[in-house]
């Protein structure tokens, strides 16, 4: 399988602005800018689709473990928030609730630190990942 972006810029770095597309077609002709990477307008930026990108394979890994443990969540919902400092993605912390009513606390807890470092998107980043874990049983 493989999965493709393509990404457009036109112009100087702080003058000039850009689009990206997704080849699915679920994210179109979408605009990003210096001023929405670095000066916080709103508008799209790499690093939030790096935290969306890493929020959601978790998520979906976390799924895994639990269902091999022999749990099914009624929800797994994490934001993640990517810290970008000296031109450099430095950490990435990742905050989950999992609401799997009647389920072993120690299995989630074990499941979730295996979805941490099995998802595809935390082995690609090659930076510090944290984990805040919430369990609603």
């Amino acid at each position: 399988m493989k999965r493709s972006a393509n990404a457009r810029w036109e112009g100087s770095l702080k003058q000039g602005s850009g689009t990206f597309t997704v080849a699915s077609g679920a994210i179109k002709g979408t605009p990003y800018s210096f001023k929405t990477r670095f000066e916080g307008t709103p508008g799209a930026n790499p690093e939030e689709l790096i935290s969306a990108a890493h929020a959601s394979c978790f998520s979906m890994a976390l799924g895994a473990q639990l269902g091999e443990r022999g749990i099914t969540p009624e929800s797994i919902e994490t934001t993640c928030e990517i810290t970008f400092e000296n031109k450099t993605l430095t950490k990435s912390a990742l905050t989950t609730t999992v609401t799997a009513r009647g389920a072993d606390k120690g299995k989630i807890e074990e499941a979730a630190a295996a979805a941490k470092v099995g998802c595809p998107i935390s082995k690609v980043l090659e930076l510090e990942i944290s984990l805040d874990l919430n369990i609603v049983n």
